[in-house]
C-alpha cells in the first residue's frame, strides 16, 4: 500500500533543500514564494527566483492536487483509470541561467494515486540537461550522477531511463534532441512501494550534485552578444517543446492548475529566427552535429 502523505513530506522538503542550494549556488537573488489554492482540490507553492547573479529565472514549485476524475492525459495509457478519484503530488523546476555557458536544466519528481482506497499508485520523474555551448566533461559529470543515483535500485535502470529520456525529449519536428539527456521514468512501481520510493528519494536527492559543479565551471564564462543570442535562439526549442509535447504541462492545464505555475517552466526571454543555421565550423555548428542527438555518453567520455 502507497503512503502518500510520507512522499508529501519528502518533496516538500526536497523543494526546500533544493531552493536553499539554487540560492546558495546564485549568491545573489532569492526565491519569492507564491502559495496558491486549486478551486477543484488541492494546491501548492512556487517559488521564482528572478535576476540573480548566476540564474535570470529559477522556478521550483511544489503541488498537490486532487479530484473526482483524472484528467484525460493521466488515463491516455490507462483507460482503465477513467473516472475515478485521484491525488498528484509532484515537484517540478526549470533553472534558466543568464550565462549562455551555463546549461539550463530541468527536473521533475512526482506520485500518482488512483481510487478512494489508493491502490493504484506510481512514481514518476527525473532530470534532463539543456545546453547552449556544452563541454563534453559536463555532460559525463552529468550523466555519471544520473547512473549513480540509479545503479542501486538495478544495473539497467539508468540506460532504461536515459533511453527514455532521449526519446521523452525529442523534437519531431526539428529532428533533434531538446539537449544531452539524463533520466525519464514513469509508471515506477513493480519493485513495491518502499523501494519504489527509495528509487525516487535518490535521484531527487542527485539533482544538486549533478548540476552544482557545472554552474560552478561556467558561471564566469566570458561571453557577449552573439552567444547571448543564440541563448535566446536555442530557448526557443525550450517553449516550443513545452507547449507542443510536454505531459507535465498538458496535465496541469487539463487539471485546472494555476496557469501561472504551470508556465513558470518558461524562460523569461527567448528569440526565433527564420531558417537561422550555424556557420560551418563554429561552436554553434558543433553542438547541433555532436550533442543534440542520443548517444553513449559515458561511452564517449573515457
Amino acid at each position: 500500500m502507497s503512503n502518500l502523505d510520507q512522499v508529501k513530506e519528502y518533496l516538500q522538503a526536497l523543494q526546500n533543500r533544493i531552493c536553499a542550494g539554487l540560492e546558495q549556488l546564485d549568491g545573489g537573488a532569492t526565491f519569492a514564494r507564491d502559495v496558491w489554492e486549486r478551486p477543484g482540490g488541492g494546491g501548492g507553492e512556487t517559488r521564482v527566483l528572478l535576476g540573480g547573479q548566476v540564474f535570470e529565472q529559477a522556478g521550483v514549485g511544489f503541488s498537490h492536487i486532487f479530484g473526482d476524475e483524472m484528467p484525460a492525459s493521466a488515463t491516455k495509457h490507462r483507460p482503465e483509470l477513467a473516472g475515478r478519484t485521484f491525488h498528484a503530488v509532484g515537484v517540478s523546476l526549470v533553472l534558466h541561467p543568464e550565462n549562455p555557458y551555463v546549461p539550463t536544466a530541468h527536473a521533475n519528481f512526482r506520485f500518482f494515486s488512483a481510487g478512494e482506497t489508493g491502490d493504484v499508485w506510481w512514481f514518476g520523474g527525473g532530470f534532463d540537461l539543456t545546453p547552449c555551448y556544452p563541454f563534453r566533461e559536463d555532460v559525463v559529470h552529468w550523466h555519471r550522477t544520473a547512473k549513480a543515483s540509479c545503479d542501486p535500485f538495478g544495473e539497467d535502470l539508468y540506460s532504461r531511463y536515459k533511453a527514455w529520456c532521449d526519446e521523452y525529449f525529442y523534437l519531431q519536428h526539428r529532428d533533434e534532441t531538446r539537449g544531452v539527456g539524463g533520466l525519464f521514468f514513469d509508471d515506477v512501481n513493480a519493485a513495491g512501494f518502499d523501494d519504489s520510493f527509495a528509487f525516487l528519494q535518490s535521484v531527487g536527492d542527485n539533482f544538486l550534485s549533478a548540476y552544482k559543479p557545472i554552474v560552478d565551471r561556467r558561471r564566469k564564462h566570458p561571453y557577449g552578444d552573439r552567444q547571448r543570442e543564440f541563448q535566446l535562439y536555442r530557448r526557443g526549442r525550450y517553449v516550443e517543446f513545452n507547449l507542443l509535447y510536454d505531459r507535465g504541462t498538458l496535465f496541469g492545464l487539463q487539471s485546472d492548475g494555476r496557469t501561472e505555475s504551470i508556465l513558470m517552466s518558461l524562460p523569461p526571454r527567448v528569440r526565433w529566427q527564420y531558417d537561422w543555421q550555424p556557420k560551418p565550423g563554429s561552436p554553434e555548428e558543433e553542438l547541433y552535429r555532436d550533442y543534440l542527438h542520443a548517444q553513449d555518453w559515458l561511452e564517449t567520455g573515457k
